[in-house]
């Protein structure tokens, strides 16, 4: 199997170590991937969590080892999913509405729920090459897009019945494919993808052609949002935040103190949670020109940022499901 992902994924590096080493064994044994469902756990709370969204008034993230966890009191409790196929490493779930999901991971597999999250099905999975898909959207029920290693993309018109494999052609001037690590909705039925090389891709059309736009920045973009006003703003290696407010012809470097690489970005009404490794948190409620940083005591690496009010935020870690994002900070500021 090919390690050249290991070093380009965000936080799920860390937090899926001993799970890729245990796919990369079995790899070299075998031709061929057997699925092996997820096993139930009284400690899934504490399994590395990699991706989380909501679905309706549920919030459903997923993770390490095929864990899905689902929440109906925004985040006080979580139980396992009831159902889940594969116990491979889950990287970004969507949903178009409260009972109709996807997931996607290593092994390019694909899952879809139509219960909210308590049971899932194969839609789509590589058994002889683990080319991992790094994030998903939805836009409708029927329309979606997963993107992944080596500038993968995958398209389905039917609500993932079929999915379709779509050629992204590389960046003028360059001659190799950048690996495609985030996706967010532009607000106008258009996607952005964050990649390798400062670049962020965008789609107007469900996935089927893109637009290369450079930050000027060199490294990786892991995660991105789009804000209030058509702000967008995308986060990745050593600490590097972008914020673009002319959709992305001209960008302008947010300055942190802190250094550690950023894997998620939420917004909310103005407000801005952007969250990395090292425990690192920022919030912003100027629309992302300014930032109040923090760092978790025990310096877990977050790996995913929700809204769950007005001001609040639930997080998620390489340690599961971070109760109260507010306990223990360590200040910076």
């Amino acid at each position: 199997m090919k390690i050249l992902h290991s070093r380009i994924l965000r936080a799920f590096v860390i937090a899926a170590a001993p799970v890729l080493a245990v796919v990369a064994n079995a790899a070299s044994q075998s031709e061929k991937l057997v699925p092996i469902p997820a096993a139930k756990s009284p400690i899934a709370t504490q399994s590395p969590v990699l991706g989380a969204t909501w679905a309706g008034d549920r919030l459903v993230s997923v993770g390490a080892n095929g864990v899905v966890l689902l929440s109906d009191d925004g985040g006080a409790s979580f139980h396992q999913a009831q159902q889940v196929p594969v116990s491979s490493v889950l990287t970004s779930v969507s949903f178009a509405g409260p009972k109709t999901g996807w997931a996607v991971g290593h092994w390019g597999v694909i899952l879809a729920t139509t219960d909210g999250g308590e049971t899932w099905r194969i839609q789509r999975l590589s058994t002889e090459e683990d080319r991992p898909l790094f994030a998903v959207h939805f836009f409708d029920p029927q329309r979606g897009v997963a993107v992944g290693l080596w500038s993968l993309v995958l398209v389905t018109q039917d609500g993932g019945a079929t999915w379709t494999e779509q050629r992204v052609n590389p960046k003028a001037g360059t001659k190799s494919d950048f690996n495609l690590l985030g996706l967010f909705p532009d607000g106008k039925g258009g996607v952005f993808a964050t990649a390798e090389k400062g670049q962020v891709l965008h789609s107007v059309d469900y996935g089927r052609t893109w637009e290369y736009l450079d930050t000027g920045y060199n490294g990786s973009l892991w995660c991105g949002a789009m804000l209030d006003g058509g702000v967008l703003l995308v986060g990745g290696q050593r600490g590097t935040l972008m914020r673009s407010e002319d959709g992305g012809r001209s960008w302008t470097r947010i300055p942190l103190k802190a250094a550690s690489s950023i894997t998620s970005i939420a917004a909310r009404n103005g407000d801005v949670m952007v969250v990395g490794l090292d425990g690192f948190a920022a919030q912003s409620h100027d629309g992302g020109r300014t930032f109040t940083e923090s760092i978790r005591a025990g310096g877990a690496p977050l790996t995913a940022a929700l809204p769950t009010g007005p001001g609040k935020w639930l997080m998620f870690s390489q340690r599961g499901v971070v109760q109260d994002p507010a306990a223990n900070p360590q200040n910076q500021n």
